[in-house]
């Protein structure tokens, strides 16, 4: 038997991850680019379990040289909440600091000459309000919702230059 308030993890249901801008597995355009505008790309999903409490976002280069790279991290989104437009943040949410060091998207920009770059937008749907801020790594954020997630979707966007 369960102690009273202890967490029953379960396995997390697939939510449907897209963008208007591209399609899984296919370039992200250059206007998405941290040297072609940095403008962050559209993104909606569906899937998102009644229950969720908070939605979190992050985007990651798998393929960079001292391994992956955060590129975006957005907290506290609303679990009603159904995408975000091209260069905007969904209300409510916190943008947190990436690995360039500022807050908010901050797009692609892998090494000239290296093959295209896999970038792994991941959407979780959390079964509770996690409190981070825009000073809150992503290593700290994968790491505290583990035991949280219910539901996630990967949509993955290549880049090259």
């Amino acid at each position: 038997m369960a102690n009273p308030g202890s967490h029953v993890q379960r396995t997390p249901v697939r939510a449907e991850l897209r963008s208007t801008a591209f399609s899984d597995h296919t370039t992200i355009p250059e206007r998405y680019s941290y040297d072609g505008g940095n403008v962050s790309p559209p993104l909606e999903w569906h899937g998102i379990p009644d229950d969720a409490v908070e939605l979190v976002l992050l985007c990651e280069d798998q393929d960079a040289p001292g391994g992956p790279f955060t590129h975006w991290v957005l907290t506290g989104i609303a679990p009603t909440t159904i995408g975000v437009r091209a260069e905007a943040s969904p209300l409510p949410a916190v943008a947190g600091r990436n690995d360039f060091g500022e807050i908010g998207w901050s797009g692609p920009r892998p090494p000239k000459g290296d093959d295209p770059h896999r970038y792994f937008f991941r959407l979780y749907a959390l079964d509770q309000s996690l409190g981070f801020t825009e000073e809150t790594s992503a290593d700290v954020i994968r790491s505290d919702i583990t035991e949280h997630v219910i539901a996630s979707g990967t949509l993955v966007g290549l880049f090259a230059r």
